[in-house]
């Protein structure tokens, strides 16, 4: 193909070219259970054995339609009960990644659980009882601290990868960077910062057998969080501006050129003892995102990730100084990851900001169960389904490990209490899947060609010429090299040996030439040496007294001045010691005023919520109250209504009854009126009335007896049952009734016609609606009673 035919497109990098290797290891998940707390009465979970627990459901908690209580076990490669230490704990899950750190082989070792399950204590822990990290330096420096490097002799770059500078150069850039201090070795406990030697105590303290003391060691730690899917850096160095403060910069992850990922632009601090490395960790985990949930009162919101990196590269053929080969270096890292708790945001009491938080916390959870799943269905299946470890920080950044990289190991922290139950299920669902994934295993390290016991064989030589300097009244000093870098320099220097041309004849006869000479002077140096020893053994006996007279004057000087500088050495000491003291006192003091800020962040965070709280129920108060005055007026008015009806009620009724009183009244009086004209129609006009009898008679009196009857209309209406009358005749006036009709005359037959008697006229009956203008006094007709139906 021509070459212009071709597209102009970047070939990819094709992946390095990695041995095979068929043997696989599971990931090794772990179970912790944390003691249960004072207030928590139901435990939901049983310890069965060493490898094996079982979960209880709560009371009121149905795990089935036919509402039964179900009881399930799980199994772990190894169970650790409340009771187990912080040491045990470490040795088992956390020492063979240590180890194959030294070794040059990677790890990964990640807590999991809910809120509050003791993830932070394990991975952290407390004073007295350190964690799996602090532990894990500890063991790192006391494997290697013999055997480290000087400062800046491994140099990272900015793509991932290790160099190796030469002395001189580390040299000039301690100088340049002030700091020329020798690496802190830990065979003092006494100088250990209080921090990380209150948490591990010295029968405590591990080392790893079988460390290569021909290879020289450096470490470098970085600290990052993962926090919304965010990756920032723990350990940079911001300009804090207290008036407008900057927001720190998120961190991108990339790809070197071995395909294993990185954070660009990440710290990396070069540690020299386990007490810098903890101090650079604590530095790191003031800058963590934690929050007051409802579940524990500093609970982390982000997923923190502490990365130790080991450079080591073996030395030269003469077990001096490093060998200046960019591809012997060997890099290995170890990852602490303690991720957030898991849980459902409505058990937290969880907040706009908190909400978002969780929300992006469980989504990350999330992405890392479906990865494992698909990894364990594409190995138990043999699919080749594609892993969406980009979809997540978490994942993405640690999926080397899984691809074959390094052992992962988990520790899966629960909380036995009921209240936690469901979100343990899912816990151990997840943990249970996990332990099922297998991850290839990483191939050994290539061993460079260099004969071993090179740095012993070194030393032993430097001892030894040391030794016969001081014998023969040489040079003596300590610093061998120093007299061996002296002698070398009094050598004439080499000329240039540079080939340009291969028909150069002249570079090499020079070269040759300046070798034999300085190889001369080297000889002439060694006869010198050896002659002056030897005649030293020839001298005079006064010369011999002379000098012995010197030897003991200056061995009386010598040790006068001995005992002052121990003296001064004592008083030295002293205020180290003093120095020490106060050093601890000071950083104590500080720990304390920490924890005593964060407390009073906290407080005033509580102060406020509640003023808040506290405002929006005075509110709530003056509402109600509001609420209250106008329900108040309302049932004034009602009230006020209410009587008002009644009194027009009341009046009504005193009304009718008054109307019914006087119709009463009326019918009365027309009784006595019809009774009044009965008697007086009894008198005949014309004829004259009878002479008075002697005795006057008494009127004759009408008794009338009725019922008060209501109406259909709402009138109301009299009805007489019975009468009664009184009367007297005399015996001279003859019985007379009325005719029924007035102004008819009387038939020839003699009878007065139709006459009704007092009964049948008064048994009517008078109806009238209350309020009608009927009464007494106005023209009206009675009608006969007419009954309900």
């Amino acid at each position: 193909t021509p070459f212009f035919s071709r597209k102009g497109k970047t070939p990819r990098r094709p992946p390095p070219k990695k041995p095979p290797n068929s043997q696989k290891d599971p990931v090794g998940v772990y179970c912790r259970v944390r003691p249960l707390g004072a207030e928590d009465e139901e435990c939901c979970i049983e310890v069965i054995s060493s490898t094996t627990i079982q979960l209880h459901a709560p009371e009121g908690f149905k795990t089935n339609r036919n509402g039964e209580y179900k009881e399930t076990q799980y199994s772990f490669k190894k169970v650790f009960g409340v009771s187990v230490a912080q040491m045990e704990l470490f040795e088992y899950v956390a020492k063979p990644l240590v180890d194959d750190l030294i070794r040059g082989k990677n790890g990964l070792l990640f807590t999991y659980g809910v809120t509050g399950s003791g993830k932070t204590f394990t991975m952290t822990g407390s004073p007295g009882q350190g964690g799996l990290l602090p532990r894990s330096l500890n063991m790192i420096f006391n494997s290697i601290g013999p055997y480290q490097a000087e400062r800046y002799v491994f140099k990272t770059d900015d793509k991932n990868g290790m160099e190796v500078q030469s002395e001189v150069d580390a040299l000039l850039e301690r100088q340049r960077r002030g700091n020329v201090t020798v690496p802190k070795t830990p065979s003092s406990r006494q100088k250990l910062d209080p921090e990380i030697a209150d948490m591990i105590k010295p029968d405590e303290a591990y080392k790893a057998d079988g460390v290569d003391e021909d290879n020289s060691y450096s470490i470098f730690v970085s600290y990052i969080e993962i926090y919304n899917n965010y990756i920032y850096d723990l350990l940079e160095e911001t300009q804090e501006d207290a008036i407008k403060p900057k927001p720190p910069q998120s961190k991108i992850l990339r790809e070197d050129q071995n395909h294993n990922m990185y954070v660009a632009g990440c710290m990396e601090v070069e540690v020299k003892s386990a007490e810098e490395a903890f101090q650079v960790f604590w530095r790191g985990q003031k800058k963590r995102k934690v929050a007051n949930t409802r579940l524990n009162r500093e609970s982390s919101r982000s997923h923190s990730v502490f990365i130790i990196k080991m450079a080591q590269a073996p030395l030269d053929a003469d077990g001096n100084n490093i060998l200046q080969d960019k591809n012997q270096v060997s890099v290995s890292q170890l990852c602490l990851v303690d991720l957030a708790g898991s849980e459902r945001t409505g058990r937290t009491g969880a907040e706009g900001t908190r909400i978002r938080e969780a929300g992006n916390i469980n989504q990350s959870l999330l992405n890392l169960r479906t990865c494992i799943e698909i990894l364990r269905e594409n190995q138990m299946c043999g699919t080749n389904r594609m892993v969406p470890y980009r979809d997540s920080k978490v994942t993405h950044l640690f999926k080397n490990y899984f691809d074959g990289e390094g052992k992962v190991r988990m520790v899966v922290c629960v909380n036995p209490k009921a209240d936690d139950y469901e979100e343990t299920l899912l816990v151990m669902r997840f943990a249970e899947m996990t332990q099922e994934v297998e991850v290839a295993r990483p191939v050994d390290r290539p061993i460079c060609g260099f004969t071993p016991g090179r740095r012993h064989r070194n030393q032993a030589f430097k001892e030894e010429l040391s030794r016969r300097l001081e014998e023969r009244g040489g040079p003596v000093d300590r610093d061998v090299p120093s007299v061996i870098n002296y002698m070398v320099h009094s050598l004439p220097p080499l000329p240039s040996s540079e080939l340009t041309d291969p028909h150069d004849d002249i570079t090499l006869p020079r070269l040759i030439e300046a070798l034999e000479n300085r190889h001369r002077i080297r000889q002439k140096m060694i006869e010198d040496y050896n002659k002056a020893g030897v005649c030293s053994h020839f001298s005079p006996a006064s010369m011999l007294q002379e000098l012995d007279a010197n030897l003991i004057s200056k061995d009386n000087f010598i040790h006068e001045q001995n005992g002052k500088l121990a003296e001064r050495d004592k008083i030295i000491q002293n205020n180290k010691a003093e120095m020490e003291r106060l050093e601890k006192k000071n950083k104590m003091q500080e720990h304390k005023i920490d924890i005593l800020q964060k407390t009073t962040k906290i407080y005033e965070d509580d102060k406020r919520s509640m003023q808040q709280e506290l405002e929006t129920r005075e509110q709530r108060l003056h509402r109600e109250l509001s609420e209250k005055r106008r329900m108040e007026q309302r049932l004034h008015g009602v009230v006020s209504d209410t009587q008002h009806k009644w009194e027009k009620e009341c009046e009504r009724r005193v009304n009718a009854m008054q109307l019914e009183m006087q119709n009463k009244l009326w019918v009365k009086d027309e009784k006595l009126k019809q009774l009044k004209a009965i008697v007086t129609e009894s008198k005949t006009p014309g004829r004259p009335e009878p002479p008075p009898r002697q005795t006057d008679l008494p009127p004759r009196h009408l008794f009338l007896y009725g019922d008060v009857i209501k109406t259909r209309g709402g009138g109301q209406a009299v009805q007489f049952t019975d009468i009664e009358t009184l009367k007297q005749e005399l015996t001279t006036v003859p019985s007379r009734k009325r005719k029924s009709s007035e102004g008819t005359p009387a038939s020839g037959d003699g009878t007065d016609g139709a006459w009704t008697d007092v009964e049948t006229r008064c048994s009517m009956a008078m109806e009238m609606r209350a309020g009608s203008n009927m009464g007494p006094g106005y023209e009206h007709h009675g009608i006969t009673k007419r009954r309900k139906p």
